[in-house]
């Protein structure tokens, strides 16, 4: 039986592993483990290649969500408008801070944040709008800003799965005050551990995130404000810098597969096929189908050998870590609806026109 993992990270590294090998070689050598130049080359090449003047490594993507709250002095109490529909990091790093998340509905098109309803969601409390740009399509960024500088917002972006994402033709992650990174390894720029990142182009702002995650120091012991440990490691920057060499044609072959998925399941009636906005570049870390028959589905691609994944199978405002927000079933019906419908096929630059159409063959198998 064919086996079609869901991300094939070992073949993403045996295409390039002279490279990668050479680059850790380098960090052992160096011994710059914590931080240091191969960190900093790859900061400058990140913001580079975003359009943005300055990025922060991080040592992962809900610090950076958190260290940007820290920076902006998010205060106990202050709101935080999010989509409901979203990995529970986002709302996470607004109560880590003392905020509070106010869930937003999504639209049944694009997944993310529907701008229609944020306005019903603004109070005297709220600070943040944080849209997050949900399996590689930007939400709609030309509303949400219009709504920002109508209530005198400020706009946090949530380009966790979203690397090399434009709307409008500008890259991500300049929208706002700051975009913020994840590189968990099966991202489309994937650390091998752990790692993220901030960008901005405000020179003050980025200092200060520089020396939050340096313990709130800018010269070592002496700490201007109170930090903590967001540090991009050493061998994880190499890593990287190794892997954005190789990130827009990564991207194209992802866009490629995109269309090859929706011309090898066109006409299954039973599905409903991911919508690209007019006004974006997605750049697909997920690819996602609908279906009433989600979980019979699911099991049926599991049990010929195709991996798939759920992103996600219950909607921030119902976990339990959040229970005691109040809020209860029904409150936001497009994302309830989405999580009992969704599933992600597998995705990546390594997987082959032959692998897609192992698997638009077992789906429409399924149905028949």
């Amino acid at each position: 039986m064919k086996e079609i993992k869901f991300v094939d990270l070992k073949s993403q590294y045996l295409s390039i592993k002279s490279e990668i090998d050479n680059a850790i070689q380098e960090v052992l050598l160096a011994s710059a483990f914590a931080g240091g130049p191969f960190v900093k080359k790859f900061e400058e090449d990140f913001a580079n290649i975003h359009g943005a003047k300055f990025c922060s490594g991080i040592n992962n993507g809900t610090s950076a969500l958190h260290i940007v709250f820290m920076a902006i002095n998010l205060g106990r109490g202050d709101e935080v408008i999010i989509p409901a529909n979203t990995f529970i990091a986002t709302p996470a790093s607004v109560s880590l801070q003392g905020g509070k998340p106010v869930f937003v509905d999504c639209s049944e098109d694009d997944f993310n944040i529907d701008p229609d309803k944020i306005e019903k969601a603004i109070t005297p409390k709220t600070k943040v709008i944080m849209p997050v740009h949900l399996y590689g399509q930007p939400a709609q960024m030309g509303r949400i800003m219009e709504i920002a500088k109508k209530y005198n917002l400020t706009i946090v972006e949530d380009c966790a799965q979203a690397h090399m994402a434009e709307f409008e033709g500008r890259k991500v992650g300049n929208f706002g005050v700051a975009g913020c990174f994840s590189f968990y390894p099966g991202k489309n720029l994937g650390a091998y551990g752990e790692g993220g990142a901030v960008i901005c182009s405000n020179e003050e702002f980025w200092k200060r995130i520089q020396a939050i995650k340096e313990h709130g120091s800018f010269k070592k012991y002496y700490h201007e404000y109170l930090g903590h440990n967001y540090r991009l490691e050493g061998i994880q920057g190499a890593i990287l810098d190794v892997k954005l060499k190789y990130i827009e044609s990564w991207t194209d072959k992802r866009r490629k597969n995109a269309d090859l998925y929706r011309k090898y399941l066109a006409g299954v009636k039973d599905i409903v096929l991911p919508k690209e906005s007019k006004n974006v570049k997605h750049v697909y870390h997920i690819f996602v189908i609908r279906t009433k028959r989600r979980d019979e589905l699911n099991k049926f691609l599991n049990e010929n050998g195709i991996q798939t994944g759920i992103h996600y199978p219950i909607p921030c405002h119902l976990q339990h870590s959040y229970k005691f927000m109040g809020y209860k079933e029904g409150d936001f019906p497009v994302s309830e609806k989405l999580s009992n419908e969704i599933l992600s096929l597998p995705m990546s630059e390594q997987i082959s026109e032959e692998d897609i159409i192992y698997v638009c063959d077992k789906i429409r198998a399924f149905f028949k």
